[in-house]
């Protein structure tokens, strides 16, 4: 009887051991002391979790009597706790660590290539949502990265969506952007363009920027860095927000979004939708955008993860460009040129317009538990353009745009025909439109060989068609609009002079809306095309792998990728097709070409094989301190735009692979209250080729530039201290050497690349211009108490040139200074404090200090000339914006 007893007792507490119980505790910033609201909390290997209310706090059903708690939130150091029982483990708190991004990361877990993925350390610095969330008002998501490292931001001036972003002084096509792992620089042109996706600011969970070589293992060249926006996935609680902002210049915008939560079979679905307005700080820079975000996860089991997201952001804005210092004298630091009205009402010349939704849908796959397998189908589809003047402009006596008298010109030309070269004249408001659909698929195997040594392999396949072609979007009281376009003779592809006289005729008669929305579900018919149409196909297969080798004290690895670019571009514009060489188009005039000729659109295919390879290793021989060095050789194939002379069907065949070499070392130091970091870096980069065409008297030359070598070398400095609770003080300083060395070789050739010309220009020791070469900043916050707290952020630029490419003798802008500030004001409510009302204000650029962000030109003072703080004020530009200010209020349930 006493074994039954006992028997029954064991079951009992086996039972009691491993049913479900419930845990608690408080998650709060070991920094300020303040709670964490929306940490993750989850059990370690497995998917049961929760995330933290507004005042810290949990709740979790276990379903073990002992195991491990994984305790995570962006920009914190993870910590892991174990429990032995059911009950409550007290207040965890996390130190802040601006290099931790990875525990927010719950799909693509592979492919996003964060500097959590490896142990050998990078130069790196993160942006929590919290930090977006506050500080981004009515500016750039570019602007989060401002207190970084060898980061400057300009173009604000330019109208919303338009800002520049330069890292260790390289242009925007030279630093990788990856949207949860995908790449999305331009493929034509590695360009950004952010007004494209101004919605990031709304959907972002944080952003990770990795100045130099980074981790990326896509086969992707980063010369400046690598920028990983990471955005929100479907959350594992139900709840919501909503939100409004308002700020200066008319500026409003409102948002709102809510979360099922993960149900019990492991499906959920978050969704977000913003609107926003605004006037814009220049004149003539108004802007209106939309941004939907919808997320929709399974996770069937342990081992399997799916989620399914689209969002987008259409949006427009009217655009402000450079003009000389004088006119901003003459008319004021806002004027802006572009705009005008008729009959009272405003008109703009420069609208931008675009919808680019984004999709993708990723697999993660936990094999084993030392093999796991990443991978993410992603597509986008832009739709959009920028409008311009084409024909006849006239300005009013402050240079602004005169519609009234661009009507009543119109007005007086025979039947409303207006056209281009063409009798009649006229004006119209042309929209430059540029179309693409681009699809990729990424994926990522991981295998853990060993306690120290990990292996990735994987690959990148992208394809991309992109159309150009101009239409009118106003006629502006036109009937009809005029083109004869001057073909080009397909044998040696330039244009038709006298022989031939061959023309193409194009009589528009529709005008389409300059709107994000409509231009993704307008048609556009081949007739209403002028001034050019081209389309073109970019396709790219990269494999990449990674091994890296790790103990506590000491790490190493080695990353390899190749790849191919395929490259075509089709003209139906420029070339005649077989019924205008036949004779017998209604829309052909002149004479025929002759019969020798073939027609044709489709350019020559080209091929290009590119690759790279890093290493480094770190040592720590104690927890404070730490060393690491990294070394990178890229062979970066050639843009589509460098590929295709003038815009044409012609090859360029004097491009080449540029070369990139990237050397780079750091220490860190780590402790409770203090933390710093220190980097050097060294690169180079080299054989950048720019080659134009031109035709006299029936010769073709080329004209080709074999750009000098770029060297930029620099040291970065990053440090945050906590003197005491509640206070925290960061800063940042970096000092660069950016230059063009030796000398670039102009060389002319005829069409058999004989050579006419040859020239040498000196360049060495020219200053790199676009970005300031001295940068520096403090930052302080400190939390008053549990509702109220304050921040601010001053930077220096020093050091900025112009940025007009490679010169001899560049020119320097003045220094200047700019000081951010901000309060949060929140309220918890409810009968548990699961709600939060919160209140934040900011007042940008706070002493309204009056700065040139940014010259395109280097005009020298000569005796008489006049001047603006020493330069010339013939110089073109921009002034940065003076003092702004935004308020929001967000309610979270």
């Amino acid at each position: 009887m006493k074994r039954i007893y006992l028997a029954i007792a064991a079951i009992f507490v086996s039972a009691m051991a491993f049913s479900q119980g419930t845990l608690t505790g408080t998650v709060v910033d070991g920094d300020m002391g303040a709670p964490l609201p929306g940490a993750t909390v989850m059990v370690k290997g497995t998917r049961t979790g929760t995330s933290t209310d507004f005042d810290g706090n949990f709740t979790l059903e276990v379903n073990q009597g002992s195991g491990t708690l994984i305790v995570s939130y962006i920009g914190f150091v993870s910590k892991s706790i174990p429990f032995s029982s059911t009950g409550s483990v007290g207040t965890i708190s996390l130190m802040p660590d601006a290099e931790e991004l990875g525990e927010v990361v719950v799909i693509g877990t592979g492919i996003i290539d964060l500097a959590t993925d490896r142990q050998t350390p990078i130069a790196v610095s993160s942006v929590p949502i919290k930090t977006i969330q506050e500080k981004i008002g009515t500016q750039d998501v570019t602007m989060t990265l401002v207190n970084t490292p060898s980061v400057y931001v300009s173009g604000q001036s330019g109208g919303f969506g338009d800002t520049d972003m330069r890292v260790r002084g390289f242009e925007q096509d030279n630093t990788a952007f990856l949207l949860n792992g995908q790449p999305i620089n331009g493929m034509e042109d590695g360009k950004m363009y952010w007004s494209n996706w101004s919605g990031i600011n709304d959907i972002a969970s944080g952003i990770q920027i990795q100045r130099g070589l980074g981790s990326s293992k896509l086969a992707i060249s980063s010369v400046g860095g690598t920028v990983n926006f990471v955005t929100k996935a479907t959350e594992m609680n139900e709840g919501g927000f909503g939100y409004a902002t308002v700020a200066n210049n008319n500026y409003i915008k409102t948002s709102a979004g809510y979360n099922t939560g993960i149900s019990d079979k492991g499906w959920g679905m978050s969704v977000m939708l913003s609107h926003w307005q605004g006037d814009g700080y220049n004149e003539g820079n108004f802007g209106e955008g939309q941004t939907y975000f919808i997320s929709v996860g399974y996770s069937p089991n342990d081992s399997h993860n799916f989620n399914f997201l689209i969002t987008g952001a259409p949006q427009f804005h009217d655009q402000n460009f450079t003009k000389p210092i004088a006119d901003y004298l003459e008319y004021g630091r806002r004027y802006n040129n572009n705009w005008g009205t008729y009959n009272g009402q405003y008109l703009t010349e420069r609208r931008n317009f675009y919808h680019k939704p984004v999709a993708n849908l990723n697999w993660d796959w936990n094999i084993s538990e030392t093999a796991n397998l990443s991978t993410v189908l992603y597509a986008s589809w832009g739709n959009g353009g920028g409008t311009g003047n084409r024909g006849d402009r006239i300005r009013t006596d402050e240079g602004r745009i005169d519609y009234d008298a661009i009507y009543a010109f119109n007005q007086s030309v025979p039947d409303g025909a207006g056209g281009y070269f063409a009798a009649g004249g006229g004006y119209v408001t042309r929209a430059s439109m540029n179309l693409h659909n681009w699809y990729g698929l990424i994926s990522n195997f991981e295998k853990q060989l060993s306690d120290n040594l990990t292996w990735n392999v994987g690959f990148d396949l992208r394809t991309y068609y992109g159309k150009h072609f101009r239409v009118v979007s106003d006629f502006h009281g036109l009937d009809s609009w005029q083109e004869n376009i001057r073909l080009i003779d397909q044998n040696n592809n330039h244009e038709s002079y006298g022989t031939f006289g061959t023309y193409k005729q194009v009589i528009a008669t529709e005008s389409f809306r300059p709107s994000g929305w409509a231009a993704a579900f307008n048609s556009y018919p081949e007739d209403q095309k002028i001034a050019y149409s081209n389309d073109e196909r970019i396709s790219y297969g990269g494999l990449f792998t990674q091994l890296e080798y790790a103990t506590d004290t000491f790490s190493t690895f080695f990353q390899g990728s190749i790849s191919n670019q395929y490259h075509q571009r089709f003209d139906f514009y420029q070339y005649a097709d077989q019924s205008l060489i036949n004779g017998t188009s209604s829309q052909w005039t002149g004479e025929p070409l002759p019969s020798d000729i073939e027609p044709g659109t489709d350019s020559e295919k080209v091929n290009n094989i590119g690759y790279n390879a890093k290493a480094g290793f770190s040592y720590t021989p104690t927890s404070q301190h730490s060393f690491y060095a990294n070394a990178g050789y890229y062979s970066r194939q050639p843009y589509h735009d460098n590929i295709y002379l003038n815009f044409t069907n012609q090859v360029n065949p004097l491009t080449e692979n540029e070369k990139i070499l990237g050397l780079e070392a750091g220490y860190g130091f780590s402790s409770s209250m203090f933390s710093a970091n220190l980097n050097l870096y060294r690169t180079s980069w080299k054989d950048r080729v720019v080659t134009s065409s031109d035709v006299v008297d029936d010769v073709v030359t080329f004209e080709t530039n074999f750009g000098t070598e770029q060297l930029h070398t620099g040291v970065e400095v990053d440090f945050k201290f906590r003197p005491v609770s509640g206070l925290s003080i960061n800063g940042f300083a970096s000092i660069g050497d950016w230059k063009y060395q030796g000398d670039a070789v102009t060389q002319v050739t005829d069409e058999e690349r004989n050579v006419i010309s040859t020239e040498n220009v000196d360049y060495d020791g020219g200053k790199v211009g676009g970005a300031a070469q001295t940068s520096g900043g403090l930052g302080l916050s400190y939390r008053i108490n549990d509702m109220f707290s304050v921040d601010s952020d001053w930077r220096y630029y020093g050091d900025l040139y112009s940025d007009v490419g490679a010169v001899k003798e560049n020119l320097k802008l003045p220094a200047y200074s700019i000081m951010d500030a901000g309060a949060t004001f929140r309220v918890p409510l409810g009968a548990n404090k699961t709600k939060q009302l919160k209140i934040r204000a900011n007042v940008n650029n706070l002493l309204n200090h009056i700065y040139i962000s940014r010259l395109t030109t280097t005009d020298f003072v000569e005796p008489g000339d006049e001047t603006y703080k020493g330069i010339n004020v013939s110089n073109r530009g921009y002034f940065g914006w003076g003092r702004t200010w935004n308020v929001t209020l967000r309610y979270d349930f």
